[in-house]
């Protein structure tokens, strides 16, 4: 079976296992099975508005939007879900599927951006952390023991450098996740303008789904970039501005 075909069998699939049963949630899941896809959506959005946000129901949201033709809201959904759950097999290969599908320029995280997305927040946090207290643990004990001191000092180098190494990690995840703003096209075409004006100049055109780094903000626009050389203003509208966690 083609590579294609398993992306899609993935895609119109709902996740149901992971979410305790309400009838809500299920109700939502009919719609879904019925190909009422813009319905289900809107049911899966009232649940998570009331504070039953799971890795579940932003799956299953992110499929009812993809299917109800809105990409851009798809693909935010869908990265939510990997926020909670950022090696689900499944949650990455219908981002990767959404993501095929929109047209013309679009921000393509780094590799180290990819790198970072392994793992959460909270997963370096704890990584980073952990290996600071197990450096302090070993010096605090060749302090006590004196006579462990020449056997710990390669221990205490190489796990210094190691928590070092974690702590720079924590920063960049840190940095993307709580400072970087992102945003993603949520209508069907944006046009990018030289100044923040509607008569100012076109220089390209976004397409739903298309990701961007929010630069700048001035009154309903955002100064926006795909990549170093396309940069400019879009409406403010036009684009879903991503919150940080």
């Amino acid at each position: 079976m083609s590579k294609f075909w398993i992306c899609w069998l993935t895609l119109i699939s709902l996740r149901v296992f992971a979410e305790p049963t309400t009838a809500a949630f299920d109700g939502a899941n009919k719609l879904y099975e019925q190909g009422k896809f813009g319905e289900a959506a809107a049911s899966y959005e009232k649940l998570l508005q009331s504070g039953q946000a799971s890795e579940a129901i932003y799956f299953n949201w992110g499929n009812a939007l993809f299917k109800a033709g809105h990409i851009g809201r798809a693909i935010a959904a869908y990265q939510q879900a990997q926020r909670i759950a950022p090696r689900d097999p499944d949650i990455r290969a219908n981002l990767q599927f959404a993501r095929n599908q929109v047209q013309g320029p679009t921000f393509l995280p780094e590799r180290l951006s990819r790198l970072l997305g392994k793992l959460n927040l909270n997963e370096w946090t704890c990584l980073a952390a952990g290996a600071i207290w197990l450096w302090f643990t070993l010096l605090i004990l060749g302090q006590w023991r004196p006579a462990f001191k020449p056997s710990l000092k390669p221990f205490v180098i190489w796990l210094g450098l190691g928590a070092l190494c974690l702590c720079v990690c924590f920063s960049a995840a840190f940095y993307a996740d709580r400072l970087s703003r992102r945003g993603i096209v949520v209508a069907q075409e944006a046009v990018v303008r030289q100044a923040p004006l509607d008569e100012s100049q076109s220089t390209f055109t976004l397409h739903d789904g298309a990701e961007l780094q929010v630069v700048d903000q001035k009154d309903q626009w955002l100064q926006v970039r795909t990549d170093p050389q396309r940069m400019g203003w879009v409406h403010r509208e036009s684009v879903l501005v991503q919150p940080s966690s």
